[in-house]
């Protein structure tokens, strides 16, 4: 397809409540959002790469800047067949995967649209109904988190995610474990943690749990595979798989028997696709993750949620969740809690609101190819 016109913008989205995790509190999410044009389609992407380098480098900000001054250039004016030879011109510049994702999910949208096909077809899915989690961040005291997670069971969803940390930590799965002894969790320490804390790693192991997420550094693979060696308790990367060549190194060297996909992580769809792929050739199950995105990438996270080799209930979560307005039509048709189901329309099936996105709007640049 022929890329005529691309529009950025970077924005800001304050939350309905306070998020808290091991590398901050988000009272919003910041996110890098594309318009691309070709012929009579357009096709929207983004990338919630958040509003301080917490989570991973990168920012919404910086990834507005990258996209606009060297990303946008190297794909305007292109005739571009695939997600690889897309992803093959942007690689040209390191790292910087969350406007690189931005950009591929755009593209992707306007493919699947000039296929007249819903995007989870045109990506290979094989269900129309997907299972995912929930999470819980840190809060102020048990007595809290006990009443979420109680509401939560008997809403029926089928595995809870609890952010983990120092000072929310061993003794916090201790008493949920006690009060719910057969409910699937798993724990998210986002970086949190050494090897020197092997010891309480150990200790976990008596809680069956369904994985540990990301307890080392968000960009190590050879400490993951010692503690791994060393626990029993499966480790599950996030942080650490931004690449499809990060996913291959961790299989090779057992660092993880879980890997969370985010697209917007990787480097997008194209990505996400073979990160999938190597994960399944070697028999670790993946789950899709979400990064406090509009309904928009969302969407996508259904979606890839259809694929084979998504064996564990994903983090997919409406967008009322964090936000009183959504930038696009919120999610409100899932079956029940728990259980959703991918857009039948050609596309990824939703659109931003104008009228939103312009308040919600940091920063914004368009360019056409004259």
């Amino acid at each position: 397809m022929f890329i005529e016109k691309i529009e950025l913008f970077n924005v800001c989205n304050p939350c309905r409540i306070t998020y808290k995790t091991s590398f901050g509190v988000n009272r919003s999410f910041d996110s890098v959002i594309v318009k691309m044009t070709s012929g009579d389609y357009v096709g929207w992407g983004e990338a919630a790469a958040g509003g301080f380098p917490g989570f991973s480098p990168e920012c919404a900000e910086t990834a507005f800047i990258i996209a606009k001054k060297f990303l946008v250039p190297q794909i305007l004016g292109k005739d571009i067949k695939s997600g690889q030879e897309l992803q093959d011109l942007l690689n040209i510049y390191r790292g910087n995967q969350f406007p690189k994702a931005a950009l591929d999910m755009a593209w992707w949208n306007l493919y699947s649209q000039m296929q007249d096909k819903p995007f989870y077809k045109v990506i290979g899915g094989i269900r129309d109904e997907v299972t995912a989690g929930t999470a819980i961040g840190v809060l102020d005291n048990l007595d809290m988190l006990m009443e979420k997670i109680d509401g939560f069971v008997k809403s029926g969803y089928p595995r809870i995610k609890l952010k983990y940390c120092p000072g929310w930590g061993l003794e916090m799965v201790a008493a949920v474990r006690s009060h719910f002894p057969d409910t699937v969790f798993h724990i998210d320490c986002n970086s949190a943690y050494t090897l020197a804390d092997t010891n309480m790693f150990k200790k976990l192991d008596k809680y069956n749990l369904a994985m540990i997420e990301q307890p080392l550094a968000y960009d190590d693979l050879i400490d993951h595979a010692e503690l791994q060696r060393k626990i029993a308790t499966p480790i599950c990367l996030d942080e650490s798989i931004n690449s499809p060549d990060k996913a291959r190194k961790a299989v090779k060297i057992g660092a993880c028997k879980f890997v969370n996909i985010k697209h917007a992580r990787v480097g997008g769809i194209t990505n996400a696709l073979k990160v999938n792929e190597i994960c399944a050739d070697a028999n670790i199950p993946c789950w899709i993750g979400g990064m406090g995105e509009s309904s928009l990438g969302v969407n996508v996270g259904i979606s890839l949620a259809t694929l084979p080799n998504i064996g564990y209930p994903s983090d997919i979560t409406p967008s009322g969740k964090f936000y009183e307005h959504d930038l696009c039509t919120p999610i409100t048709d899932n079956p029940r809690p728990g259980i959703f189901c991918p857009r039948q329309t050609s596309g990824i099936g939703t659109v931003p609101d104008l009228e939103v996105l312009k308040k919600r709007t940091l920063q914004k640049f368009s360019i056409a190819n004259k």
